[in-house]
């Protein structure tokens, strides 16, 4: 089985998908064990001096001006995480809370947060033996870090609370002998540690952004093979045109599209000296293209470097610094920067799935599919008596409005929480499950478009296709039949659903492309 070593500094994107969905078994640094204890040692010292330490001697919050008594300091973090453990709704699936808990061990071991090595040692254990916590959804506004959410995770370390092991749920004591743990008796600062963090939103973030970069792959495929069913034009891709305007993503969508139909003999050139029968150019959602869907791709990769400081990044408050002998109080557990990332991957991923829906309707309009009949009725079927493929547009409109409503930024808005103490907060984790709500949508419009797409080549003799359409092409049908006469389409939609949210499509796009 893969292993990942984690250190506080250096866990990537790709790890962070190994250990949340492949279950790859989590090691710790030496290092990292060294440095966390000598954290420790520091609070210890700070401590005997009879320091005021937010959080660690103090209560929380609004109630900070409260001094709390030596005896009582043990007793404070058990009762943070018993509070705080306040989140309703529907448990998170098992890769996230995988994920919540691999970024939150990580962050740990940066050696800031004054926590003992046995307690990060606790949540690998979890992690290794495939126990997952109770973590409902809904619960944090992404200010103090995900408090709810992480206490939630931390309940299952004192043996409360609940977890998933192999597909049942056991009682938090249960869970940690599965691990081969006993419950903890949390030090001082311990809780905070625990709970003050953005891992929620991070872990929701990371595996979106995953799965948002297969989606784009797989639209520039639906794109390429759209372009073959409605003979378009390619020049519009030329790299000419888009090193005069040099954004990145632009590049590179252009780049992926003409790769993918490198050899048809399908989509029109002006240079190969194809007749330009109809319209010389197509509409925008074929002709800007890689305008669009580039500015998702570069949406995308901001994105990408916000989530990777901030998994790497110590985020719980106060923080101490060993070196100076020193305990500062902060504010790097506030989730603006993860809330305004994920409210731009949300807007990136509705790009694709607005573009796309709006090929599907070009394709099955006759004033504009050049010469395709009427929602791509065919075989045995005459329009009229058959309605063909007209209703999937409706399905792609309804995912699209909703993507609509979606795309306002949670980052907007703040509510005070905490007697107006924590008085600005993020709503990161508002935009996190956006984002996934989006993605999601967004996969059933591509998988239409796929499908629509497949019906016109068949309808213009699906020959002479691109390298890379042509495999998709016979992907997807592998998988659904072309129409010969109308049938239910909701089972064709998600059997192609099921090959994008794969990764099937995108994977064959990396084949063809190098990407």
């Amino acid at each position: 089985m893969a292993e990942v070593t984690i250190d506080g500094s250096h866990l990537t994107l790709d790890q962070v998908l190994q250990v949340a969905r492949e279950n790859a078994l989590t090691v710790i640094s030496e290092k990292a064990i060294v440095r966390t204890r000598n954290g420790r040692r520091s609070l210890e010292r700070l401590l005997q001096e009879k320091e005021t330490i937010y959080g660690v001697n103090t209560g929380f919050g609004a109630l900070s001006n409260f001094r709390i008594p030596p005896d009582d300091l043990k007793q404070l973090q058990t009762n943070l995480i018993r509070s705080h453990s306040a989140s309703v709704g529907k448990p998170h699936s098992s890769d996230i809370v995988r994920a919540i808990m691999l970024l939150r061990a990580n962050t740990l071991l940066k050696g800031n947060s004054g926590i003992r090595p046995e307690v990060v040692s606790a949540i690998v254990r979890l992690l290794n033996k495939q126990v997952h916590p109770y973590i409902p959804e809904k619960g944090s506004v992404g200010a103090s870090g995900d408090l709810s959410p992480l206490s939630h995770m931390a309940l299952v370390l004192l043996g409360e609370g609940s977890a998933e092991s192999h597909g049942r749920w056991i009682p938090g004591r249960k869970a940690l002998e599965v691990s081969g743990s006993v419950p903890l008796k949390l030090e001082a600062k311990e809780g905070l540690a625990l709970n003050n963090g953005t891992q929620q939103m991070v872990a929701i973030g990371c595996l979106c952004l995953h799965d948002a970069y297969q989606l784009l792959a797989t639209t520039e495929a639906a794109l390429a093979l759209s372009l073959e069913a409605l003979k378009g034009w390619l020049d519009a891709f030329d790299e000419r045109i888009q090193k005069l305007r040099p954004h990145p993503g632009q590049q590179i969508v252009a780049e992926h599209v003409r790769r993918m139909v490198k050899g048809s003999r399908t989509v029109r050139t002006i240079e190969r000296g194809d007749p330009s029968d109809g319209r010389p150019q197509d509409p925008y959602s074929f002709r800007c293209a890689p305008q669009v869907m580039g500015a998702s791709r570069d949406g995308l990769d901001f994105t990408k470097q916000i989530l990777e400081v901030e998994m790497n990044s110590a985020t719980d408050n106060p923080l101490l610094f060993p070196a100076d002998d020193i305990c500062i109080s902060g504010g790097n557990f506030h989730g603006q920067p993860v809330a305004m990332g994920l409210d731009l991957l949300a807007l990136a991923i509705s790009y694709l799935a607005n573009m796309s829906e709006r090929r599907i309707s070009a394709l099955l309009d006759p004033s504009l599919n050049n010469g395709l009949p009427p929602f791509l009725v065919g075989g045995r079927s005459k329009p009229g008596l058959s309605s063909g493929l007209m209703a999937v547009q409706y399905t792609a409109t309804s995912l699209v409005a909703e993507n609509k409503l979606l795309t306002h930024p949670a980052s907007s808005d703040s509510i005070p929480t905490s007697s107006n103490f924590e008085d600005f907060v993020s709503m990161g984790p508002g935009a996190a499950h956006k984002a996934r709500a989006i993605l999601e949508n967004s996969q059933y419009v591509a998988s239409i478009e796929l499908l629509v797409a497949a019906q016109g080549i068949d309808l213009r003799g699906a020959k002479g296709l691109g390298v890379g359409t042509r495999r998709v092409f016979q992907a997807v049908r592998r998988k659904v039949p072309r129409l010969l006469e109308d049938r239910s389409s909701h089972d064709d939609i998600e059997k192609i659903r099921r090959m994008v949210r794969e990764g099937e499509i995108a994977k064959i796009v990396a084949q063809v492309t190098g990407s």
